[in-house]
This record gives C-alpha cells, structure tokens and sequence, in this order.
C-alpha cells in the first residue's frame, strides 16, 4: 500500500501549522510539525546554556535529546524528555534557536530520520522548510506557502499577545525577516521553493480563505494520485 505525502514549505509565520493541521484533519491525515522538532532541540540547548549558534557547543547534546509528537485534543503536544514542552516552544528566543539550530547539520541528519520514519508508516501532512525539496522530495503532494514579511509578522504577533507574550510588532517583523534570512541562506537544505510544487500566496486571503485554496489543492492533487 503506497501511503500519500504531503509536504508544505514556507516562511516563518505563512501560516503553516495552521493550514496544515486542518488539512491533515479534514483529509484524515496525521498531521507532522517539523518546526515543533528544532524548537525542542533549541528549547534544550537554551536550558543548557549553549549557544544555538554554535555547532560544537549543540552537537554533543542530541545523544541526550529525546523528542515524540503525540496527538491532543487541540493538537500535536511535543514531548521533550518526557516533558511536555507544547506551550513552552513559541517564544521569540526559541523562534530564533530553531533556526539557528537548522543550520547545524547533526541537528537536521538526527531530525531528518525520525521524520522520513514517520512519513513511512502512514498517509501523514508534514510542514516545515525543506519537506519538499529534502526531507520527503518524493512527495506526492507539494505546497509552498507564502505571505509578505509584514503581514506574516502581523499574525505572529496577535499569536503571541494571545498568548500573554510581551512584544512589538517591530521586534516580530525584525526577527521574522532574520529568521527569513537564515533559513533560505543556511548551506544544508535551505528554504526554497520545490520545482514542483504549488505556490500558495496568503499575503491578501483570510485564514478561512487560505485553508479553503490549499485544501482545495491537496483534494485535487490526492485525488489524482488514489
């Protein structure tokens, strides 16, 4: 039995884990946050006092880093070592050391296994920044979704303001457009858009909108495939 894949790339803050979570829901899919994974493996490395920038001071911490995604009533809770690190994740300084991590390429080779293993046992929606182009570059499905700086860095903020962060729309957007820019120029499988796959700008859609056009998408593209 040939099981369907369904990869969407894209920016931070486009809206991904969102728009992939209903998908996977209303397609029955198990749904796959990568970003969740190097948010857990930078949360780690933060409470340890290592600089997510650094490889040498990163790498010798993975052997100890344990992570499983189980599914909630609202949702994937991430577990870190036993821990459930869910709402602990989302901040601006764990925002930033997920991608900084990214770029360390014993971080994406651990995570990348546990995610192709994953991806092999079940029709899954698996979101991120390079499921397209490296982790699953035979999936059958492929959306890149995108959305301009401002506005992504707009939704971010109300995310984080709901959820009683402190911060301003100048800190997201600035933090946003560096985190754009480390991960489209990081060396190992950076942010790009697959050759095939179908780009999605949510920059003037409302959430209900943009759900609808990508939902629309995969139901057509699976639907050729079964």
């Amino acid at each position: 039995m040939e099981f369907i894949n369904i990869a969407i790339d894209g920016p931070a803050g486009a809206g991904k884990s969102t728009i992939s979570k209903t998908v996977a829901s209303e397609m029955g899919y198990a749904y796959i946050d990568t970003g969740a994974m190097f948010r857990a493996v930078a949360l780690y490395a933060i409470r340890c006092g290592k600089n997510t920038e650094v490889g040498d001071e990163i790498a010798p911490l993975l052997p100890d880093i344990d992570i499983d995604i189980k599914a909630g009533e609202n949702g994937n809770i991430i577990i870190l070592n036993g821990e459930d690190v869910t709402g602990k994740i989302r901040t601006p300084e764990v925002s930033m050391g997920a991608s900084n991590v990214g770029k360390i390429p014993e971080v994406r080779q651990k995570l990348l296994e546990l995610q192709r293993k994953i991806a092999k046992s079940g029709n899954v929606v698996m979101d991120g920044r390079d499921i397209g182009t490296h982790v699953l570059p035979d999936a059958q499905v492929k959306i890149f979704l995108t959305a301009s700086p401002q506005i992504r860095a707009r939704r971010r903020l109300s995310e984080l303001m709901e959820k009683g962060e402190t911060v301003t729309f100048d800190e997201v957007l600035s933090d946003m457009i560096k985190r754009d820019e480390n991960d489209s120029k990081r060396a190992i499988a950076p942010l790009m858009q697959a050759a095939d796959a179908i780009l999605v700008d949510t920059t003037h859609l409302t959430l209900p909108q943009s759900i609808a056009k990508v939902l629309d998408t995969v139901k057509e593209k699976a639907g050729e495939i079964l």
